[in-house]
């Protein structure tokens, strides 16, 4: 603690305690009639003298601190609160407490060391989970190209075979599996041209797939219309999902307008609380009256894949044609 005199010339020093005498280094004769800016030195801040100066002259407490240095030049972090003391002609005195802040400030550039390595490694591990990710994605996007490729021949070789294959149950097997394998192989392909490896739009998905069924209909006898929400689906469902929208779409269009009929298929998708309601819609002959087919088992396929995705399926009359309701679970998938 030190007392300065606010009414004689450069408000010196006109008490020590033996603290302040100790921790300078100064002895008290070489204290008194001297300012405190004696302490200073060159890492001493210029701005905040400045604020204490303007403090004083403004006859205020302040507190501050500062850099200051020992007599043999060792330096030492000060906090001080310099209290203006009155007497009845105004400021006499000016009153300062003072504390070595030194160990907190080691403290703080221990503790900033400390955080610049930790931000530094989190850095490079970021860095280097950032570049395994790549990596992955790229290794990913390569295995869903070189399965879409594959998929692509598989479907073009059925194709070609059930060209060279008598009308009959077995040509229309060979056609039925080649545009299964096909509607799997754009499944690949649309995994292939998603950045996120993980997820795919389910909008975006199916209209890339119903375009291809499309491509081959007589437009002015069919259509398809589809209204699928852009709802995001985890990868693994990318192949079941494109088998079932194949499989139900396939099968109203092969079955529901036989003799020529026309009409309309409708697929719409909305997400709800628990997942995804698929509906595929028809407005052709109906379940009933519809030509029977020993061979196929579109239906039943259809149901193995609700069953694996863990959903559930309904087939009705929708007057005209047919509904087929699915709901499916997307616990953790999106």
């Amino acid at each position: 603690m030190i007392v300065t005199d606010a009414r004689a010339p450069d408000n010196p020093i006109t008490w020590a305690n033996d603290a302040f005498v100790a921790h300078t280094g100064y002895g008290l004769p070489e204290l008194l009639g001297r300012n405190c800016r004696m302490l200073q030195g060159p890492g001493t801040d210029a701005a905040e003298i400045a604020r204490i100066g303007a403090a004083l002259a403004a006859e205020e407490p302040i507190s501050a601190e500062l850099l200051n240095y020992r007599k043999d030049g060792t330096p030492f972090w000060n906090a001080m609160t310099i209290t203006p003391v009155r007497d009845a002609d105004g400021v006499a005195y000016f009153y300062a407490a003072q504390a070595d802040m030194s160990h907190t400030h080691q403290l703080e550039l221990a503790m900033r060391g400390t955080n610049d390595e930790l931000e530094r490694q989190v850095a490079a591990r970021t860095t280097a989970l950032s570049a395994a990710l790549e990596q992955k994605t790229a290794l990913l996007h390569e295995v869903d190209h070189r399965v879409k490729n594959n998929l692509q021949v598989i479907s073009s070789l059925m194709l070609l075979k059930a060209r060279r294959t008598p009308e009959g149950e077995a040509r229309d097997a060979l056609q039925g599996m080649a545009e299964r394998i096909g509607a799997l192989s754009t499944a690949h392909r649309m995994l292939y041209a998603e950045g996120d490896c993980t997820h795919f739009d389910l909008g975006e998905f199916a209209t890339e797939l119903l375009s291809d069924i499309n491509a081959g209909l007589d437009a002015d006898r069919l259509r398809i219309e589809a209204q699928v929400e852009p709802i995001a689906v985890a990868a693994a469902m990318a192949a079941p999902l494109a088998l079932l929208i194949h499989e139900l779409t396939a099968n109203a269009l092969h079955h529901a307008f036989h003799d020529g009929r026309s009409g309309t298929v409708s697929i719409t998708a909305q997400r709800h609380a628990d997942g995804i309601r698929l509906t595929v819609r028809d407005d052709g002959v109906g379940l009933e009256a519809a030509p029977p087919n020993p061979a196929g088992f579109g239906r039943n396929l259809a149901e193995m894949v609700v069953r694996q995705l863990r959903g559930r399926i309904a087939w009705a009359a929708a007057t005209p044609g047919t509904r087929v309701e699915i709901d499916i679970p997307l616990r953790g998938s999106a």
